[in-house]
């Protein structure tokens, strides 16, 4: 895990600026903490930042404190997933996309209202297509939405793994969420997606913001995930590690190493018996626990750190079968000078030669033999390694890409008018939780 850098309080010359991300942006420790992290580092950098977040895990509370030192003021609210699933059922009733109640809250409206006027914020950064309900007024035409990825497809790409109501209510999020999606395109400065082919795709769902939809994508801490490090091996001696990391109750991992065990392990592991898949990641769920029974397979659960796990693993796989935008976990790999074994969902919108710096697989013949030929050979596999570290550090610096965040947010703007909070997000279905505000 990454430690925050030494980032000064914002000067009262910066410009004042509302941040609001689905997620509390520290540590950065899972996928979307890492972008959004990075992304705030880089505003505190130029703006007074004014954070408007939510805590969905206990051990998260810790962290909050930490974002005094990147932000002029802060606003965490307590979420309680299984609570809020409950909630997020008031959408069949609105007809609107079940992802909004999720993080529909009253106190998060007022303080957004009530600080956007009192420093008079003309400038707003949101992060995740939820925490768009909370924009409103003047501000919607100064703001820039980081949607990351195209959840509506995501929810519509659930819905093909599952069966009776579940799958109408996956199809119904997935129609509900892009209708949202379009909107909230047409009414902001600028929407943001985490790769070229995302960036396709969000056009189609809102072809009106085809000028204002742009790809900036993410980078790496490649100081910090590098094979410089001397780190201590957690493998036995001897065996043949292979690793995939990642937070082990998202569904999309769950199902990648489910089919990485059910599928490709025991035939790699009937070449090689001296193999071993360690399944590295916090909040294993019962599924990806009970995986640690069978032959050659190990689950962490939580790590303290990741690094020692990618530096001395003779292949890192990233089997995601549902997935969308760019993986961090792949970049992450390559930076730390591994080779990485990835499905072509996962590659798209990764710059790197296919067979070469990242290998590629779809069918689970391809699956095998490309794990397989990277445990025979590990001369090819440092070669790969070292070419994807490369590729790396010539492609995915965070400060280049996040230079463009910047540029979208000092655009053409017009004078401001209006409100913010309150009206959007509905006052008739706000619930009270507990906050920090």
């Amino acid at each position: 895990m990454e430690v925050p850098s030494q980032v000064p309080l914002p000067q009262s010359a910066k410009p004042h600026l509302l941040f609001l991300v689905h997620r509390i942006p520290f540590p950065p420790n899972k996928g979307d903490k890492v972008r959004s992290y990075h992304l705030l580092k880089f505003l505190a950098q130029h703006y007074q930042v004014h954070l408007g977040t939510f805590v969905d895990y206990a051990d998260d509370w810790q962290y909050v404190p930490a974002l005094d030192e990147f932000c002029a003021s802060v606003c965490a609210e307590r979420i309680s997933p299984r609570l809020a699933r409950v909630l997020s059922l008031r959408g069949l009733l609105g007809g609107e996309a079940l992802s909004l109640p999720f993080y529909r809250n009253r106190r998060m409206a007022n303080w957004v209202r009530d600080t956007v006027g009192a420093h008079r914020i003309e400038r707003a950064v949101v992060f995740s297509s939820p925490m768009a309900q909370y924009i409103d007024g003047g501000i919607a035409g100064h703001c820039v939405v980081d949607f990351v990825d195209v959840d509506s497809a995501k929810w519509t790409r659930y819905a093909e793994d599952r069966s009776g109501l579940m799958a109408w209510l996956y199809r119904r999020e997935g129609l509900r969420l892009a209708a949202f999606e379009r909107e909230v395109a047409q009414r902001v400065a600028a929407s943001v997606l985490v790769s070229e082919a995302e960036a396709a795709l969000f056009k189609s769902v809102a072809p009106e913001a085809v000028s204002r939809t742009h790809a900036i994508g993410n980078g790496v801490n490649a100081d910090s995930f590098s094979p410089q490090h001397d780190f201590t091996s957690p493998y036995a001696t001897g065996e043949r590690p292979v690793v995939f990391t990642g937070a082990m109750d998202y569904w999309p991992n769950i199902d990648a190493v489910c089919y990485f065990a059910d599928e490709v392990w025991p035939a790699v592991l009937a070449r090689y018996p001296d193999a071993r898949f360690h399944i590295v990641g916090m909040n294993p769920s019962e599924a990806v626990r009970a995986l640690a029974a069978r032959p050659g397979i190990n689950v962490t659960g939580t790590v303290p750190d990741v690094r020692p796990w990618l530096r001395h693993a003779h292949a890192v796989v990233a089997p995601l079968r549902v997935a969308r935008g760019v993986q961090n976990k792949i970049l992450e790999a390559m930076a730390m000078g591994r080779p990485v074994v990835a499905s072509a969902t996962c590659a798209v919108g990764i710059s790197a030669r296919q067979g070469e710096e990242l290998f590629v697989a779809d069918a689970t013949p391809e699956w095998v033999e490309a794990v397989s030929s990277l445990l025979a050979d590990t001369a090819r596999a440092e070669q790969a390694g070292q070419l994807a570290r490369q590729r790396v550090l010539s492609d995915y610096s965070w400060e280049a890409h996040l230079q463009q965040f910047r540029q979208l947010i000092e655009g053409e703007r017009k004078p401001l008018v209006g409100s913010v909070g309150a009206a959007s997000v509905g006052q008739g279905h706000m619930n009270e939780r507990s906050n920090d505000c």
